[in-house]
């Protein structure tokens, strides 16, 4: 894979610190804007949606989460819903009966409203399309408009798939159609995790879905050999990157059938440098595939032996990544682990136009239909 001259700094580690449709705002009106019967209760988080990623709820009720691909789902009859955000942050998707209606730019602490709707019964998504490891944003719930009511929340869905990855996996730059997007908005207005391919591929199969991904993270290196003494395990288990020592809570119901692993690509793409913990590439080599097996061990224990467990690979320079991968399920294999697989990916018609020489919007569609034909191969009991 070829890689960008310069990467920009959140490529480095993501560690610095739409049009409108007829009745549909596309930016978030400020709560100064919103009539008396807009504005939302005192703790709007409540009954009336269902999340699906990894979230922590506040001690005043609001949701809270850093992780890309977070999404709210509810329903609710009546003209309208409201909004309740707390994130002058990251980026969202407002979705009605299924279709985008409008993207939320760095809300704020606002409700915003989509209206004119007709008055009937109607499903509301919220989806957080960008990473955000330094900044929690909050979530206060979805309100009816007057005159409207929240209905039960939809059903979980039967199929759960976890993708756990890197930028690859977050869906970084996707949007763009340049490489360099310093002049047309930057990372963040070019990156939607909703579109990334491990996404698409969850709404093809109608399953609940994490995006647990972490831009610039390798399993035991980080890109350029960046944040020595870190890595994505460092941060795995957490509900909210930005908090050491936090835990996220399992619920009992997420137990995924299949997970989806994509580390790899910052352990591998550049070469090592002097004082790095390895001194040579076989070094690293035997450190990621320990620490490949202590990870697949993790989850193992954490989700049972009935989860498939997916590792995945694709083109960077040289063929460590790939062969590594390949011989660390081989490994499990042989030792009696016939539920884990492996997964690599490369086609000739990616372009890599996303920002920084990342995966475009129709370079994750390929992928997405590489990883369907792929699962399609597995003895999935879903």
């Amino acid at each position: 894979m070829r890689t960008a001259p310069q990467l920009s700094r959140r490529a480095l580690l993501t560690a610095a610190a739409a049009s409108v449709t007829a009745g549909v705002s596309a930016t978030a009106a400020a709560p100064a804007q919103a009539s008396a019967a807009h504005r939302p209760p005192p703790s709007a988080a409540s009954a009336g949606f269902r999340t699906v990623g990894r979230v922590k709820r506040a001690a005043d009720g609001w949701v809270q989460y850093t992780w890309p691909g977070i999404a709210f789902e509810g329903r609710f009859r009546g003209t309208g819903v409201g909004i309740v955000l707390d994130d002058s942050v990251n980026d969202y998707d407002v979705q009605i009966d299924g279709t985008t209606v409008s993207t939320l730019v760095t809300p704020g602490r606002t409700t915003s409203w989509v209206e004119d709707l007709a008055h009937t019964e109607h499903t509301v998504r919220l989806v957080k399309r960008t990473e955000s490891p330094w900044a929690v944003g909050r979530f206060g719930g979805f309100v009816p408009a007057r005159g409207g009511r929240l209905l039960t929340a939809p059903a979980a869905r039967r199929r759960q798939i976890e993708f756990i990855g890197d930028s690859f996996t977050a869906g970084y730059g996707n949007v763009s159609v340049t490489r360099d997007c310093s002049a047309n908005g930057g990372v963040d207005r070019n990156s939607n995790a909703d579109l990334a391919f491990g996404a698409l591929t969850a709404r093809k199969l109608d399953a609940d879905h994490q995006q647990n991904a972490f831009s610039g993270r390798g399993m035991v290196r980080n890109y350029n050999g960046g944040d020595p003494g870190t890595d994505y395990r460092t941060y795995y288990d957490r509900a909210l990157l930005n908090v050491t020592g936090d835990v996220w809570r399992r619920p009992r119901a997420w137990r995924p059938q299949v997970v989806v692993i994509g580390l790899g690509i910052n352990d591998f793409s550049t070469p090592l440098r002097p004082g790095e913990p390895w001194a040579a590439q076989s070094e690293l080599i035997a450190a990621y595939a320990s620490a490949y097996h202590g990870f697949l061990d993790k989850l193992r224990a954490r989700y049972g032996r009935a989860t498939f467990l997916v590792v995945s690979a694709t083109a960077v320079a040289g063929t460590a990544f790939a062969d590594t991968a390949r011989g660390i399920v081989r490994d499990r294999n042989a030792q009696g682990d016939g539920r884990v697989g492996f997964w690599y990916y490369d086609d000739p018609g990616l372009d890599r136009l996303g920002c920084d020489w990342h995966p475009s919007l129709r370079d994750h569609r390929i992928i997405s239909g590489l990883l369907d034909r792929y699962l399609a191969t597995l003895p999935l009991d879903w």
